[in-house]
């Protein structure tokens, strides 16, 4: 039986092609989970030293090729986690971890405004005389003027992130994004620079998202606003902490988040509305890849916002293409190009997990859940009705083990929320995005559409806190990693058995 595995693997080009993507996602895996895993380098040179030459030597027999390129590639998986560590030398932020330095810097993300203080990551220039790579984190007095472009001089203590009892992995939470120093209420002075043109483009999307939240706020009162904006943008700093507690209760934080599943929304919305005017599927299909590449560069392109495009776009290209096996191709060397870019995503980044696993939901579970609800053409709403829930619900079975290993919550009202409350989201934004665009030019005109919105952002407000309201709206559920592993073994066990169809 496991050979006969082994032969349909290696006889089949797409198959091969995954087995070896998967045999570097596990190095990566492995080695993202074993403390201090650096200490094993040298012996993973070695070893990759060795399977390149008992490969050379067993060229010629075609299983044992596959198998060692197979061990080879599971070597650099685990290697290209270890050259992501920051080496403890002078010319690295971390060797300073612990001193009171002057350093000059750049603000390299978007300035995060909190309610006690403003965030900014900035890219280290230099200590002192001495050129220095690495990435801080500055936690700024809520007063302070900064943007992203800046140059400054910041004289702080920098301090190793750690965990807290509220927040076990913190540390690793920043050094998936390479941060691995931070310091508070620094000394900072900003300095004169010219600012190179592709900032100068962010710098102008980061205006123009000023602008947009301008109109929002002044369309809009609270907490409506702070909806419209996490619809159209992700942005969720204006949300009370009662309001986090009702959408995160009742399970639907999702519509508010730069996420694959977010973003896969705004592709459908933008495909619909090209079909309606005219365009051809095919021409559609390019120009809301562009409208995708044009939204990730106006949320400000921090990372998790470029992996959520890429999810998006995949999905996209899932409707088009069809052909379930190629598109599972395509996903797992996009997670293959995006561990090699960042490997820490991986085991440290529970968004991009989330991310991933609900677009591996929405192109396999979706066509399979799909077929069991066959609407009629003609009748739109419904049809646009059920694929919404569909989708919804793809992306909920395929991320609740994830969740459930993760967090520990069930959100048991998730399934009713998402039924009564996602099939509005698209509108939402839709008409939210025509009354920025009629404010702009005659604002009575755009008031007059917000105000259809308002009706729906409110419906959303209500549902998610009358069901978060009730007493068993979330229950406290913990699953081991086993027991994970299970819950997934028994998902791709329903797509290979219910799929197959769809994957021919």
């Amino acid at each position: 039986m496991f050979q006969h595995g082994i032969k349909k693997i290696t006889k089949s080009k797409s198959r091969t092609f995954l087995a070896f993507c998967f045999c570097y996602i596990v190095g990566v895996t492995v080695f993202s989970t074993i403390e201090n895993a650096v200490r094993f380098q040298y012996y993973l040179y070695i070893s990759l030293f060795i399977g390149l030459f008992i490969l050379i030597i067993c060229w010629h027999d075609i299983l044992k090729r596959k198998a060692i390129i197979g061990l080879v590639l599971f070597i650099l998986g685990g290697l290209r986690f270890c050259w992501s560590v920051p080496s403890y030398q002078a010319d690295n932020l971390v060797y300073y971890n612990g001193h009171l330095v002057q350093f000059v810097g750049k603000v390299s993300q978007e300035v995060v405004i909190k309610e006690n203080n403003n965030q900014a990551v900035v890219s280290v220039i230099s200590v002192g005389d001495k050129k220095v790579t690495g990435k801080i984190l500055l936690f700024l007095p809520p007063y302070a003027d900064f943007k992203f472009g800046d140059q400054i001089k910041v004289e702080c203590l920098l301090k190793k992130p750690e965990g807290t009892d509220s927040f076990i992995n913190y540390d690793k939470y920043l050094a998936k994004d390479e941060i691995w120093s931070q310091c508070s209420w620094p000394k900072i002075e900003k300095l004169s620079h010219a600012s190179s043109w592709l900032e100068q483009i962010v710098i102008k999307f980061y205006n123009f998202k000023i602008q947009i939240q301008s109109q929002v706020d002044k369309l809009w009162v609270e907490p409506e606003s702070s909806l419209m904006a996490g619809l159209l943008y992700g942005a969720r700093t204006g949300f009370s902490p009662e309001v986090n507690g009702d959408f995160s209760r009742a399970g639907i934080t999702h519509i508010i988040a730069i996420s694959g599943y977010n973003i896969s929304v705004l592709a459908n919305v933008l495909m619909g509305f090209l079909l309606v005017v005219g365009f051809n599927r095919r021409r559609a299909f390019w120009w809301a890849i562009i409208g995708i590449m044009l939204f990730v560069l106006f949320t400000g392109a921090s990372a998790s916002v470029v992996r959520a495009g890429i999810m998006g776009v995949i999905v996209l290209m899932a409707s088009q293409m069809g052909r379930l096996s190629k598109i599972g191709n395509v996903l797992v060397f996009t997670a293959v190009i995006m561990l090699l870019l960042n490997p820490f995503v991986l085991v440290w980044d529970a968004g991009f997990q989330l991310s991933f696993l609900s677009t591996m939901g929405l192109v396999y579970l979706s066509p399979i859940l799909n077929s069991y609800f066959v609407i009629d053409n003609k009748r739109v709403v419904l049809k646009n009705l059920v694929e919404n829930i569909i989708t919804t619900m793809s992306a909920i079975i395929a991320t609740l083990p994830l969740i459930l290993f993760q967090f520990g919550r069930l959100s048991v009202v998730a399934p009713l929320a998402n039924l009564l409350i996602v099939w509005i989201v698209p509108y939402l934004m839709l008409v939210g995005f025509v009354a920025i665009v009629l404010s702009v030019v005659f604002f009575p005109l755009g008031w007059l559409v917000a105000w259809v919105a308002y009706l729906g952002l409110k419906y959303v407000i209500i549902m998610a806190h009358t069901l978060a309201s009730w007493s068993l709206a979330s229950v406290n559920i913990s699953v081991s990693l086993w027991e994970m592993i299970i819950m997934y073994s028994l998902i791709i066990y329903f797509i290979y058995k219910y799929g197959k169809d769809k994957n021919a």
